[in-house]
């Protein structure tokens, strides 16, 4: 794991370059077909991923985007309503039958289907329109880090080629280099506070919440440890009567519109005794934890969770794990 974590920098770079065509001529075939919303299939960290898109296409294209449940086309069997509509399907193998299915009912109901995947020459990369290679290398580590990355790499530069959006695009370009900073970001700071919890809060708001979401599921998958994510504007509501002196919390702040949000409502939980570390300079009572900032709203939340990994491959061998064999887990899950 922690090796791979290494490579994503030049892992991004290598998709950057060798799939810049298809990534081009697939945003182009968006714009052409102009679809009034946009749909992702995808489990597990593919669906972090799928998460980011959204909020990448909804604030770069002004499209509505819906994530919709596999079950519906390989259990229920129930028709959708999708023409003129684009349809981005996530999966690390390109294997699961009920992503391969509800692709394949989308492009049947008239849907624009476009497959990110590792596997080249899967059956996902077959169903669909354009399939996309995220040109991430083998992956052997149980916890995806390097193919989450270039997954949503691969969103929002498809999203950068729709738009022809020349500021993102230059960004994604300097986006290796900005990564390398990220790896070397030292949140071990952090493990003090999690040493005799149960329980965390990862917080983050807009396409930082995505990356909230796969922070979460690290922790589970890596150290064994419970880890929720929320965004910041809802866990002022109910999830807030769970904290106590001491409780952990993990705020992902962007250098983005959301920042100030953020930073608030983690300023807000360190006063109720909460032991709160954040990514903000603009931290007040919570802990700042280095950062490599980026320059753009939509890479500056890919360089956090490249720092994440980081902490949390280190996490689970402090507290004795092997964080490359998760109990229970398989590489690919092949769910129908």
């Amino acid at each position: 794991m922690r090796r791979e974590i290494e490579e994503i920098p030049d892992a991004v770079a290598r998709l950057l370059d060798r799939s810049r065509t298809v990534l081009t001529e697939a945003g182009r075939d968006i714009a052409r077909r102009d679809p009034r919303f946009v749909v992702t299939v995808a489990r597990g960290s593919s669906d972090h991923a799928a998460t980011f898109l959204k909020y990448a296409v909804e604030l770069t294209a002004g499209l509505a985007v819906a994530s919709v449940g596999p079950s519906v086309a390989s259990i229920y069997r129930a028709p959708l309503k999708l023409n003129g509509s684009a349809c981005v399907a996530i999966s690390q193998s390109g294997k699961s039958p009920d992503i391969v299915a509800m692709a394949e009912a989308a492009r049947k109901a008239g849907s624009l289907t476009i497959a990110l995947t590792n596997t080249p020459d899967s059956p996902l990369a077959r169903t669909c329109e354009h399939s996309i290679d995220i040109l991430a290398g083998v992956e052997k580590s149980v916890a995806a880090t390097k193919t989450f990355v270039n997954s949503a790499v691969t969103a929002i530069a498809l999203m950068a080629h729709c738009t022809n959006d020349e500021a993102l695009l230059a960004a994604l370009a300097d986006l290796p280099q900005h990564l390398r900073k990220a790896v070397d970001c030292d949140w071990m700071e952090l493990a003090g506070a999690l040493e005799n919890a149960n329980s965390l809060f990862i917080l983050g708001r807009g396409p930082s919440f995505a990356i909230a979401s796969e922070a979460a599921l690290k922790f589970k998958e890596t150290c064994a440890m419970h880890a929720e994510s929320y965004s910041a504007a809802e866990v002022i509501h109910g999830p807030m009567a769970l904290v106590r002196p001491g409780f952990p919390v993990l705020a992902l702040a962007a250098r983005d519109a959301s920042e100030d949000s953020v930073v608030g409502v983690g300023d807000q939980l360190a006063d109720k005794g909460a032991s709160v570390f954040m990514t903000s300079d603009k931290a007040g009572k919570a802990v700042r934890l280095p950062f490599a900032a980026t320059g753009h709203p939509l890479t500056d939340p890919l360089a956090l969770i490249v720092s994440f990994y980081g902490f949390v491959e280190a996490f689970a061998r402090h507290r004795g794990l092997n964080p490359d064999q998760p109990p229970f887990l398989n590489k690919v899950t092949e769910t129908i």
